[in-house]
Formats: structure tokens, sequence, C-alpha cells
């Protein structure tokens, strides 16, 4: 029986579509080249090839689009005949109940199975983005430390691995040897989007916008190229030092540039350019027309069941575009959801609808009533997943909604809160001098 790169028995496989197979892993974990293309080919070079089938219905679930989903769910049926070796099973198990929203079964799945298998990268790649939008990346760092022991550094692989790590560390405060790993990952992967992205991060969180966009600027050759899917996530992260640093037009730039030429139809690329321009225009900026296009490309792309995070910045775009029975109806399926017996169910109803309904009033100028529904829901903000940066729009609409609703101590104490980790931050600064202003 053939093998993968890591060493594991691949049911139904040739060494052609091995070869094929091989280079689809490697695309899916470094976010770079067209891994379900790749994985297509394998599938047409032995059709009864199983982890071929599993690792692009990982490439279609992972991005949490409906329409993906449901490509997702074909592929996952026509993998469930084959024959599959225990690996492959366990694969098969977790992929059932993500496209079924069973997010945390998924990952308990995936969980036991990398006890026995810590060189398993798609099921490591598939556990870390399911475990980020849970909100529980302290288990990416877990996950992986137990693995990293076992693994060699010349290991086909290893660079991803320390990647996986070192966002976890970073999601987990652990900033500086997050940065360490990061930095040491990216000399392993040049174009591996997860280290590149992971000090980008410590630099925002660090509040150290300057050395993000020297990092950025240095590396721009290695993942500006239209083979990093993701790219769009990178040029959001320069446009968020941008803003630190109180260079809004700047900022504005990027979103009109290349995030615009960069991002693809699927939710979780949508949301950058939505919320980098949702926080422009929070701030007062003269965002023109640019909203009315946010939600067009939204339309199809998140349905009030799929992704919490997803609906809440589709709804931003709907909001902002004046489409105001759009929003009913997300609120509506949103609440159907609510009331369904999905494993997301609570999620609607205790944050997801509460934010989508601040953002609402926020929208209307009902700023009071905003500070209240959000204030509220940010206590468990984290279970929409993402990282702290893009939860922090919520927090960033919640802090302006209690400036403008003249709350004098929210408005202080949220402020201050901000500034506790980035005192240079422009928009903070910002945020206290209007709280400051209000009368006692």
């Amino acid at each position: 029986m053939t093998q993968d790169a890591q060493g594991h028995q691949l049911s139904g496989a040739t060494q052609a579509a091995v070869t094929a197979y091989d280079a689809a892993v490697r695309a899916f974990n470094l976010v770079h080249g067209d891994a379900i293309a790749m994985f297509d080919t394998a599938c047409e070079a032995a059709p009864d090839f199983a982890m071929a089938y599993l690792g692009k219905a990982w490439g279609l679930v992972l991005a949490n689009d409906p329409g993906l989903m449901t490509r997702a769910k074909t592929v996952v049926e026509a993998a469930r005949p084959l024959r599959l070796n225990e690996r492959e099973q366990a694969h098969l198990a977790a992929l059932t109940h993500l496209v079924q929203g069973a997010r945390a079964a998924a990952v308990a799945v995936l969980d036991r199975h990398l006890m026995r298998y810590p060189f398993d990268l798609v099921a490591h790649q598939g556990a870390a983005v399911t475990d980020g939008f849970l909100g529980r990346f302290h288990w990416v760092r877990d996950r992986s430390a137990r693995a990293l022991p076992l693994w060699s550094k010349d290991q086909s692989g290893y660079g991803t691995l320390l990647a996986f790590h070192g966002f976890g560390l970073e999601e987990a405060g652990d900033y500086a040897r997050a940065e360490d790993e990061s930095r040491a990952a990216a000399e392993l992967e040049p174009l591996s989007f997860w280290p590149h992205h992971t000090v980008a991060h410590v630099m925002e969180m660090t509040g150290r916008p300057e050395d993000g966009l020297g990092w950025m600027a240095a590396r721009e050759a290695l993942w500006s190229t239209p083979s990093h899917l993701n790219q769009v996530h990178i040029w959001w992260h320069r446009a968020l030092f941008h803003l630190e640093l109180g260079q809004y037009d700047a900022a504005l730039a990027l979103y009109d540039g290349p995030m615009r030429s960069t991002q693809r139809p699927v939710a979780l690329s949508l949301t950058n350019a939505t919320a980098l321009l949702w926080r422009l225009d929070a701030l007062g900026c003269d965002v023109g027309d640019r909203w009315r296009e946010e939600a067009t490309l939204w339309e199809g792309h998140a349905d009030g069941k799929c992704l919490v995070f997803a609906d809440i910045h589709a709804a931003m775009a709907e909001l902002r575009s004046g489409e105001a029975s759009a929003v009913e109806r997300r609120l509506e399926a949103m609440r159907e959801t609510a009331a369904s017996a999905v494993e997301a169910a609570g999620l609607y109803r205790t944050v997801g609808i509460p934010i989508v309904e601040g953002l609402a009033a926020f929208h209307r100028g009902a700023y009071p009533e905003a500070v209240e529904l959000l204030l509220l829901a940010r206590v468990d903000l984290w279970q929409i997943g993402g990282s702290h940066a893009q939860r922090d729009v919520v927090n960033w609409t919640l802090t302006e909604a209690a400036a403008r609703a003249g709350q004098r101590g929210v408005a202080l104490s949220l402020a201050h809160e901000r500034l506790a980790t980035r005192p240079r931050s422009a928009p903070n600064r910002r945020f206290l001098r209007h709280a400051e202003a209000i009368a006692r």
C-alpha cells in the first residue's frame, strides 16, 4: 500500500495519485496553491483513493460558506462507500459531523485521532481551523504541543505543525514565544500563510504597527502572489496597522486596491473587507457608496445557520447599504436556528442575535440600545470564533456606541481597557478623547 509524505497508509491510491495528493496536502497546509484542483487530480488518477476525496472535503468544509458546504456534503458521500483504513474512517467521521454543523463533535473525533496519528497534518489543520471557529485556539496550542516532540525537525511538514503551535500561542497571549516560533516556521516554510499571519497578529496585539508594516513589506513578494488564496487577510492585517497609526486614507486605499482584487466569493474571505470598512465608517471616514458593493458580494454566502461569524459581517454590509429587509430576513433565519436542536443554536441565541440586533441599533442611531445589547454579548464573544483581532470589531462598535450614547462611565472604561494593551493606538486615543469630552 502506498504512503503519503508523512508515512500514512493510503487506501485505493496509486503512486501517480499520491504525488498529486501530497502536493494538494501541502497546498492545503500552506494555503498556497489550488488544493481543491490538486485533490481532484488525485481522484481522477485513482477513483477509489479515499483520502483524496476526504482531503477535498476538508478544503471545502473549512470555508464555512453555505455553497461550499453543500459541495462538501456531496464529496463526503462519494467517499463513504470506499474502502477506508482506521485513519481514513476518523476523517470521514469528523467530516460527517462538520457537514451537519456539529463542529465540537468533529474536533472531539480529531483530537483523539491525533493522539494515535500525530503526523496527520490534514487532521491537525482541520482541527485547528474548526477550533478557531469555536473560539478555542488554546486547544490548537495544546494539540500541536502534544505532537511536536514526536516529530523530527527535518521531517516533511514540521514547519507547518510549528506554525500551528505558534498561532495557538499567540491567541493564548504568549506573544514572545509565538513570535519566535512563527519566525522559525517562516524560515522553514517561506510560502506558508500561517507563520507570517501569526507574526502579524503578535505585532497587532502588542501595539507594534511600524514593526508590522516592516514585516509585511520585507515578505510581500512571498505572500502577495495569486497562489496565496488568503492574501486578502494579510492585506487586512496591513490595513489594521495603518489604522493604529491613524493613517485612515492608507487603510481605505488598501480596501479599494489589493483587498477588493484578492478577496474570493466565500464567506471567510469577504469578512476582511467588510470588517475594515465598518471600522473606517465608525471612525467617521467617508466611505462613499462602497457598502452597496459589499452587500451584493455577500448574497448567498451567509445563511443564518452556517456560521455566526459570517452572519455578523454580512449583516454589517446589509445595514450600511440600507437593506433593512435583508437584515430582518437574516435575523429571522438566525432565530429559526436558535430555536432548533443544532449545535450552534445556543450560540445564535445568546451571542449571534444580540450582536446583530446591537449592530442594527448602532446603525439607526439607537446608541443606548446598542450599548446594552453589545455589552451583554461581549462576555461570550469568544464563542463566535475568529481571532482576538477579528472579534475586536464588536468591541470597537460598543466603545463608539457608548461615546455616542453619552455614557461617560462605560465609554471611559472601555477606552482605558483598550489603551492598556495598545496605548499608542490612534483609534484608542480617539475613543478616550471622546469619552473624556462627555459631560459628567
